[in-house]
């Protein structure tokens, strides 16, 4: 039976001085949350504010015994209690660096305490934390050392700490939390790092509490398979339904043009809402002119920014105050962003520069791509000019996704700051390309952290982009009688599963027991050496290529990788006739210093493709 279903404040759900803590399971598999959902976390945050839904945990109390110490086990909802644990656990590391300064604020001393105390638990049987992960991949251990760190437990530091999760997120967040206060004084950046604690603890979760594992499974179930509540897109088709008749409008028109919109910005619901936030941040300007009063001392009416969490509240507003002129122009917008996702097959132009773009994860600048496109005869903007501006939000975007910098939260106030100055400066044409690339360049991060980041763990940090900068690598000295379309797909498996004809390869196999042919070969059989050198060097661009689906590849010998053939007796190992390949092919063994070198020319050659 259900104990309890409550919603919880996050310093609530980690009370301090509680007489409860949280374990995970040892059934439970290890934490496998990577840095996708850490930057996910972090910008749905600081984006939307306090009290942001994160989602819900199911655990199972099976305590009797109200004033003992209670454990409950975690079946639902470890990743995110990891997640938000390490990121508190940053906080207080930033706030612990400034204790001398912390001590003399009554209020910033009162949240350094109550972080230091959500972290621990007095009365827990187990390491004194308020959660307890399980052993698997070294988490429970990995996880002690962080919190040790920090003076809160004693533990040992284990050998590779650092390429392991639990301390890749911990260094995630100490990261993000340095860009945000990159610049600031020390009593600022107190300021910053305080308000973003306030932004977390205030974050809520749904505990659901049960006494014991069938119960808890039944309901993970239940809550998975049912349909799901309405979301604020379906909200607004039925308030569209619901005003028609009342604009003189039919059901079935307003219908059907909603469908028809729906239908050109495709019909996953992440890009629709994506559109929707699009477009009143493209056009919030004139969209809050239609709301504002004369005496009206607020600009934006309807909000700065369109988030996840007033997106209905915006369109809600714009439904109700003229139905036709609404459709009219979500309508228009929709055929345009229908270009971006390369679905518009009457426009198709910029076809190949957007399709670098989508590629390399440049989805945010739609909303300026939304406006030059949309306006782009009144901005007196060439097709040449755009095209232009999309190579340079390419290139924006391969630096910025593998460096972080600007933050996430802080690239849709950049573009729609470059549409203020369009619009208040009345720029057009070569001046708005201009404005563009000087924006981009100054909010970039330097060439010097480009490098490092090309040089370092490049495939751990961001898969989607290493695929993306090998692939144009290898474009790069395709002809027309030599192309082929590394991003395309082939169904592969008895289930059908998509995947890319083309892969990425590690040279240097990155699973976790180093072969012992390539013991032999990268570390002259020393064991230990080896798995040193792949826990340093496997995923270094240098140690990258792209070969035919290399599922089969794997584990294999260098030399076997090397020669490979499929059935049909084609090379699909390092001959495949790829110009990324064509060192690799002709080397009989495989070091560490093959590479380094390799690492060392790829930068170099990215350094000259994406420079601004």
């Amino acid at each position: 039976m259900i104990k309890s279903v409550h919603d919880y404040h996050i310093d609530d759900l980690l009370k301090a001085d509680a007489n409860f803590y949280y374990k995970i399971p040892k059934y439970q598999r290890a934490y496998t949350w990577s840095q996708y959902h850490w930057k996910a976390l972090y910008d749905d945050l600081m984006e939307n504010g306090k009290e942001y839904f994160i989602g819900s945990i199911i655990c199972i109390n099976t305590a009797d015994d109200a004033v003992g110490c209670q454990c409950l086990e975690v079946v639902d909802g470890q990743q995110r209690l990891t997640t938000i644990t390490l990121f508190m656990a940053a906080i207080y590391n930033k706030l612990k660096a400034r204790e001398h300064i912390v001590k003399n604020d009554d209020d910033f001393f009162d949240d350094y305490r109550a972080l230091r105390k959500s972290l621990i638990c007095k009365g827990s049987r187990e390491n004194g934390l308020v959660l307890v992960p399980q052993s698997e991949g070294h988490n429970s251990v990995d996880y002690a050392y962080v919190m040790s760190t920090l003076g809160l437990v004693d533990a040992k530091y284990e050998k590779n700490f650092g390429n392991r999760k639990i301390a890749k997120c911990y260094k995630y967040f100490l990261d993000r939390i340095d860009n945000d206060i990159c610049g600031l004084s020390e009593s600022e950046a107190i300021q910053k790092i305080c308000a973003i604690y306030a932004v977390i603890k205030k974050a809520l979760i749904v505990k659901i509490e049960v006494s014991n594992n069938s119960e808890a499974y039944m309901l993970f179930e239940s809550l998975n398979n049912r349909g799901a509540s309405l979301t604020p897109i379906e909200l607004m088709k039925n308030t569209i339904l619901a005003r028609a008749e009342q604009n003189g409008l039919s059901t079935d028109e307003c219908y059907n043009r909603w469908q028809d919109l729906l239908e050109n910005i495709s019909d996953d619901y992440s890009t629709q809402e994506r559109f929707f936030r699009h477009y009143y941040n493209a056009y919030k300007n004139k969209i809050n002119k239609l709301f504002r009063k004369d005496n009206e001392k607020k600009k934006d009416v309807l909000g700065n920014v369109a988030t996840k969490s007033n997106l209905l509240n915006i369109y809600e507003s714009l439904i109700k105050r003229n139905l036709a002129d609404f459709l009219d122009e979500i309508s228009q917008s929709g055929k345009v962003y229908s270009m971006f996702l390369l679905l518009n097959e009457e426009d198709t132009r910029f076809k190949k520069e957007l399709t670098s773009l989508y590629r390399v994860q440049g989805t945010p600048s739609y909303l300026l791509l939304l406006y030059l496109v949309r306006e782009q005869n009144d901005l007196q903007l060439e097709d040449v000019t755009i095209g232009n501006v999309i190579k340079l939000l390419t290139t924006f975007f391969v630096r910025r996704n593998l460096t972080d910098i600007p933050n996430t939260q802080d690239v849709t106030r950049i573009f729609m700051n470059i549409i203020n100055d369009i619009e208040e400066n009345g720029l057009k044409g070569a001046d708005i390309y201009n404005n563009i690339y000087s924006t981009l360049v100054s909010k970039s991060a330097s060439d010097e952290l480009f490098k490092e980041k090309l040089k370092g763990d490049i495939y751990e940090d961001n898969v989607g982009i290493t695929r993306f900068l090998l692939c144009a690598l290898t474009e790069r000295y395709m002809t027309r009688e030599t192309f082929k379309d590394l991003w395309s797909q082939v169904e592969y498996g008895r289930n059908g599963k998509k995947v890319y004809e083309w892969t990425i390869e590690h040279i240097f196999p990155e699973g976790e027991n180093v072969p012992d042919d390539w013991v032999k070969m990268i570390a002259n059989g020393d064991k230990e050496l080896a798995q040193d050198y792949r826990d340093k060097y496997v995923h270094k661009l240098g140690n990258l290529t792209v070969t035919g689906y290399n599922s089969k590849l794997s584990n294999m010998s260098f030399e076997r990788k090397r020669d490979r053939q499929n059935e049909n007796g084609k090379y699909v190992g390092y001959k495949n006739g790829l110009d990324i390949n064509s060192e690799i092919a002709k080397k009989d063994i495989w070091n560490i210093d093959d590479i380094t070198a390799r690492t060392n020319k790829l930068t170099d050659e990215l350094l000259e493709m994406y420079k601004l």
